[in-house]
């Protein structure tokens, strides 16, 4: 009988282990099989949070199938402790091996509220925006200009959250001097920026900054930024353009970058500007008479008078031979490239078409011609918007 007893506990032992063993091989099946998540969701971890909580919010959320497996797989892989405070955006289906993943391994949040401190050749402005993960795209609750507006209630709480993510957002043309003018307002930065560095030394592009960075270390990051760049527009430029040196390159870079927003003309206005130094012809550009005038702090704001087209300073192409002293503004990758990689063409000349683009020529003829349909175009936009001034501009 004993015998008998053993051999069914046996039995029975067997078939327990068995069954665990299928247990835990569907809950590691579980853990990392796709999610049930339909739509995305942003998952924010406060400070002080427990995988508990957050296994619960998942499920609640419809994240994940077994708030309790979630936490098991996160204890099996060692990472309960790991857990990180932030907002997380989890994408449909995503499995909770990769959520845990997502949630533990640090770094900035990938959704919630963000605030953008944009730099713009015309304006600074602070944006407060959140992403909605249902169409991964950010709406905004907020913006004003720093100085000129009231500072909105929600920038003041959302500064003050643990998960919010903060942003420099710096346009392409910019300035250096309007660079660190606008970043001595950016309350979330800490010390001093320092002198305005050289022109066109610094790259335009989003940055991301936490409470406290230092302005100097920022623009140490910008610079670094566009160094890389340049080393890289340098290597890969044509062998045969009149350029000698990175710096000259730097220059050219940024001319194109003033006289054209249209992306698919850059190369067009590079080429342009090389055509006319290979034949010994003045660069003749308004930007850098402008730039002569400013010396980047700040917009003219008019437009150009014919003195001062004629008047002598180191940037006036009009006056000088060959390129400016130094960049006019700092320039953006693409037109690194263009002044690089210039479209090989004839032309000499460009006039805007008025369609936000430009028309070019290779003859002086063509030129006068499209300058020529310019003027009338002027002249009609003159003529409508005094009519609509006279009537009160409505419909």
């Amino acid at each position: 009988m004993w015998r008998h007893i053993a051999s069914n506990a046996v039995t029975f032992l067997v078939v327990a282990l068995f069954l665990l063993g299928g247990v835990i091989i569907w809950g590691q099946s579980q853990y990392t099989a796709q999610g049930p998540l339909e739509q995305a969701i942003c998952v924010q971890v406060k400070p002080g949070s427990t995988m508990r909580r957050v296994s619960r919010d998942l499920a609640a959320e419809g994240a994940v199938r077994s708030a309790a497996i979630f936490r098991m797989g996160a204890d099996y892989e060692d990472k309960t402790a790991a857990l990180k405070a932030g907002s997380f955006l989890v994408e449909p289906g995503t499995s909770m091996s990769e959520i845990v993943e997502t949630i533990t391994k640090g770094g900035a949040s990938t959704c919630g509220t963000e605030v953008v401190y944009r730099i713009g050749i015309n304006r600074v402005s602070v944006q407060v925006r959140e992403l909605d993960p249902a169409t991964s795209r950010f709406v905004e609750k907020a913006e004003f200009v720093p100085g000129e507006d009231a500072v909105p209630e929600i920038y003041v709480q959302m500064k003050a959250q643990a998960d919010t993510r903060f942003r420099i957002a710096l346009a392409e043309g910019v300035t250096s001097w309007q660079i660190i003018n606008a970043m001595a307002s950016m309350d979330v930065l800490e010390g001093s920026a320092g002198d305005v560095p050289p022109e066109g030394s610094l790259a335009p592009d989003s940055y991301e900054v936490r409470p406290g960075d230092d302005r100097a270390a920022v623009v140490a990051r910008m610079a670094q930024a566009q160094q890389e760049r340049l080393a890289e527009a340098w290597d890969a430029r044509d062998p045969d353009l009149p350029i000698e040196n990175p710096e000259e390159l730097l220059t050219l870079a940024s001319i194109i970058e003033k006289e054209t927003g249209v992306a698919e003309e850059r190369r067009q206005v590079a080429s342009v500007f090389v055509n006319r130094l290979n034949q010994g012809m003045r660069l003749q550009t308004d930007p850098t008479v402008i730039y002569g005038i400013t010396k980047g702090e700040g917009v003219l704001g008019r437009g150009l008078r014919r003195s001062e087209l004629r008047a002598e300073t180191p940037w006036n192409t009009y006056v000088i031979n060959g390129l400016p002293p130094t960049p006019i503004a700092n320039p953006g990758r693409a037109s690194l490239m263009a002044a690089a990689q210039p479209d090989q063409s004839n032309y000499i000349f460009f006039v805007a078409d008025g369609t936000g683009g430009h028309a070019f020529a290779e003859t002086l003829a063509e030129h006068n011609a499209n300058v020529a349909a310019w003027r009338q175009i002027e002249a009609e936009r003159g003529a409508a918007a005094a009519g609509n001034a006279s009537t009160g501009g409505g419909d």
